[in-house]
């Protein structure tokens, strides 16, 4: 029992600066008391003479006198024997934030307060979990960044977000340079960039599953220019053997090309397949930074980290080759056939044939997508609808009647469209426009037949000033310039579908890359009510390119 009664003064005699042992125990007005060099310390570190603990001011500051009977308590303590502290807390290590308030050696700051300005271990964290006014403290995980929330200029809080300026500053900064300028609280820009964060962040997921898709692309590009090309060596020296005595020099060299040829397109392949892990590395590392920001509590480190995290690279697009995966060298193994039925005289001729049949086998990699309108006007293509006669734009209108154009029904060009292709539309109201296969009808259910309800089509809706992607009859919304003017590019062998919002200059709403296995057609689509239009545009092509 005697040792219950020591252990519970111990607590009591405890510093709560130090957490050990009161050594020449004072006791300031309030009623708390300190090792009287920790109070010392404490007052000439602070403008105010305040208790750490209740934080009651006293003016002026008070003279310290040695408390003898808690000196004398102190003494007994000692002489039992007893460790000289009871706090299990851990000191702050390499890294590690360290409490504002503990003397002598810090212990680790559990906490940091966007009010106080200042970090707390658990036990100097206590007031502002007892202490009324301090219970409305803004707490946040302990960071050793507090200085970075503190205006340069003022040494004040920065409290206010300046739209104008983009930055964020303090009341008093308010009143001066940014008076004239909008400005809302830091808490409601923050609420603001976290929604656009997360768009970020299912943009970058979006291409890392583009990315992984390349990749695997590109490894099946490898294995079937491995076997294209072994499967020609094979045939080509099979019909070499007839020709032994006359080509045999002809067949050594058509074996070395081949081989040659193998070698530089792998190399080409290989080399885009690690720039594309790479980008994958980068995309994960950049996403786990997001994540990381996204749950951060301090809005100043949130958006002085946002704008430079958010920001995505361009990448390089990768088209599809599934058309000629397996006819790289085919045309070796033709034209060995041929040579080989060709008689001595013809020899020379046929030779010429053979290289130029190895030089065909080329792997298509990927071409850079245009960037500016200028180089998508290269690509302009003329679409037509209805009347193979009528070659002028058309527009569709949803006030009017269209004769074969039949309520809130589909209309698809007469052209097959390949690519690369471009082409603009200028849409009112509520329309939409995209890609699809051939239908015989577009009637009847939006839900079953229209643009982007299906897996073999794809659709950009707008919406008064907004963007909607649909494909498989999922929607996604979509940021970006706005603009009535839309444009299309199309890239069907290299697997690429775009849409552009047309401002000034280019903006990219939204890329498909995938596979489109069947021939695809111009779609477009309006709202049967009063307002809602749907203009294609006539666009001028260059003279040197054409679609």
């Amino acid at each position: 029992m005697a040792q219950q009664v020591i252990q519970l003064d111990q607590e009591k005699l405890s510093c709560s600066i130090c957490l050990d042992l009161l050594k020449d125990p004072v006791t300031i007005p309030c009623g708390h008391s300190y090792c009287m060099d920790c109070i010392k310390n404490y007052w000439d570190e602070n403008e105010t003479h305040s208790c750490p603990q209740c934080r009651e001011a006293f003016i002026p500051r008070p003279a310290l006198v040695k408390n003898t009977m808690f000196a004398e308590l102190v003494e007994d303590l000692k002489i039992a024997g007893l460790p000289a502290a009871s706090s299990d807390y851990a000191y702050a290590g390499p890294g590690d934030v360290a409490c504002d308030f503990c003397s002598g050696k810090k212990l680790k700051a559990s906490k940091s307060c966007l009010v106080c300005m200042a970090s707390y271990c658990e036990h100097h964290l206590q007031p502002h979990y007892n202490v009324a006014p301090l219970k409305k403290h803004k707490l946040i995980e302990a960071t050793s960044k507090l200085q970075d929330n503190i205006c340069p200029h003022h040494d004040e809080v920065m409290k206010i977000f300046c739209h104008t300026d983009q930055q964020c500053i303090c009341y008093r900064c308010l009143m001066d340079e940014h008076k004239d300028h909008v400005t809302l609280l830091v808490s409601a820009e923050r609420a603001e960039k976290q929604k656009n964060l997360a768009g970020n962040r299912h943009g970058i997921q979006y291409r890392i599953q583009n990315r992984e898709s390349d990749v695997n692309v590109l490894k099946q590009e490898l294995e079937a220019i491995s076997l294209s090309a072994d499967k020609a060596l094979m045939e080509s020296e099979e019909l070499f053997k007839d020709l032994i005595c006359l080509i045999k020099k002809k067949s050594s060299e058509v074996k070395q090309k081949i081989r040659s040829k193998q070698k530089t397109e792998q190399t080409r392949v290989k080399e885009l397949q690690e720039k594309l892990e790479q980008e994958i590395s980068e995309l994960r590392r950049k996403d786990t930074e997001l994540e990381q920001l996204s749950l951060t509590e301090d809005h100043i480190h949130f958006l002085n980290n946002f704008s430079s995290l958010s920001h995505l690279d361009k990448y390089t697009d990768l088209p599809s080759t599934y058309d000629h995966t397996l006819q790289y060298f085919q045309g070796v193994t033709t034209a060995v056939l041929q040579a080989r039925n060709k008689i001595k005289d013809l020899l020379s001729d046929e030779w010429t044939k053979i290289i130029v049949a190895v030089n065909k086998a080329d792997v298509l990699l990927p071409q850079e997508e245009p960037t500016t309108r200028g180089e998508f006007l290269k690509y302009s293509c003329a679409i037509t609808v209805g009347p193979k006669t009528e070659t002028k734009p058309f527009s569709l209108y949803g006030q009017a009647s269209y004769g074969d154009y039949s309520e809130n029904s589909h209309v698809q060009s007469n052209e097959v469209l390949n690519g690369p292709c471009y082409w603009e539309v200028k849409l009112t109201g509520i329309a939409t426009v995209g890609v699809a296969k051939k239908y015989d009808s577009y009637s009847g259910s939006s839900n079953k037949c229209g643009l982007g309800s299906n897996y073999e089509s794809w659709a950009l809706k707008y919406s008064h000033g907004s963007y909607q992607f649909r494909h498989g009859n999922i929607l996604t919304s979509l940021s970006g310039p706005q603009s009535s003017t839309v444009g299309v590019y199309l890239d069907r062998r290299a697997g690429i579908l775009s849409f552009y919002s047309i401002t000034e200059t280019m903006n990219l709403l939204h890329r498909v890359q995938t596979s489109f296995t069947q021939p695809l057609y111009a779609g477009f689509w309006i709202y049967w009510n009063q307002g809602n239009s749907l203009e294609l545009c006539e666009l001028k092509e260059t003279s040197d390119t054409k679609s």
